[in-house]
């Protein structure tokens, strides 16, 4: 099975907060990790927000050398014209929308792993298997 690791779980990995267990139990009992090249951006835009001095620097050092195992789908234009679609059909965010269409582009027995409740109700509605929310 491949797991679509969505901004709002893999950040539970370097923030101690509600649901991080899950989130991380899930990430290590999945074999294939994916995720979205927007991932990089907001995870380093929210571990900036939330942290400081060494916490910071080893939550970046972590992060990285994490995002190096996971198979990263480019935000290409299949992928920026799948979304749009997902956003019309949807109407959820657009860096929801990304990730949706990236979730998708990874197969269809990929399931997403979101803590993000209206990113997970728009994935129901488009058929996707999703874990956390």
């Amino acid at each position: 099975m491949t797991l679509y690791v969505d901004s709002s779980a893999l950040l539970k990995r370097y923030i101690d907060e509600h649901d991080s267990a899950l989130a991380v139990d899930a990430m290590t009992t999945d074999p294939v990790l994916v995720t979205s090249r927007v991932t990089e951006i907001e995870v380093r835009r929210n571990l900036t927000r939330l942290l400081d001095g060494s916490p910071l620097t080893d939550a970046r050092r972590h992060f990285a050398t994490d995002l190096d195992t996971f198979a990263l789908v480019a935000i290409d234009a299949i992928t920026c014209g799948e979304a749009a679609r997902i956003a019309e059909q949807t109407l959820c965010r657009a860096l929801d929308a990304i990730h949706l269409a990236s979730a998708l582009r990874a197969g269809s027995g990929t399931s997403l792993l979101t803590f993000d409740h209206r990113q997970a109700q728009a994935a129901r509605s488009l058929g996707m298997a999703v874990r956390g929310a």
